[in-house]
């Protein structure tokens, strides 16, 4: 009986290990998706400098878009030209103006780019 009890023993043992390793493989399975995960998170940094980039895109589009109407308040027009192409485009005296002033001044090619859009 010591041989057979000795045998079960050993059995007993085996299904121990075999157990034991398999949750230690359930457990090793488990720390690689929970590494995923935190490699996948987004750190507070990350947004922060996002942010940043995007505030200075919004900044420099801005600082183009005054530079260019500042450039556009240079050019020269024509009372006369304005109540033209407001009369015969039928748009306000602003939109007159800034398209003429973005034909520097040219009311052929105002109106032109008026039909155009």
């Amino acid at each position: 009986m010591a041989d057979l009890n000795g045998t079960e023993v050993d059995e007993v043992q085996d299904k121990k290990q075999k157990k034991q390793t398999k949750h230690d493989g359930g457990a090793a399975d488990l720390e690689r998706v929970t590494d995923y995960a935190e490699e996948k998170e987004i750190s507070t940094a990350n947004i922060s400098s996002a942010v940043e980039q995007f505030g200075n895109q919004r900044q420099k589009e801005d600082e183009l878009r005054v530079a260019k109407e500042m450039e556009l308040q240079k050019i020269q027009v024509k009372k006369e030209d304005i109540e033209l192409i407001m009369n015969e485009m039928l748009i306000s005296k602003m939109q007159a103006e800034k398209v003429l002033r973005e034909q520097r001044g040219d009311v052929v090619a105002a109106l032109e780019a008026i039909i155009a859009n």
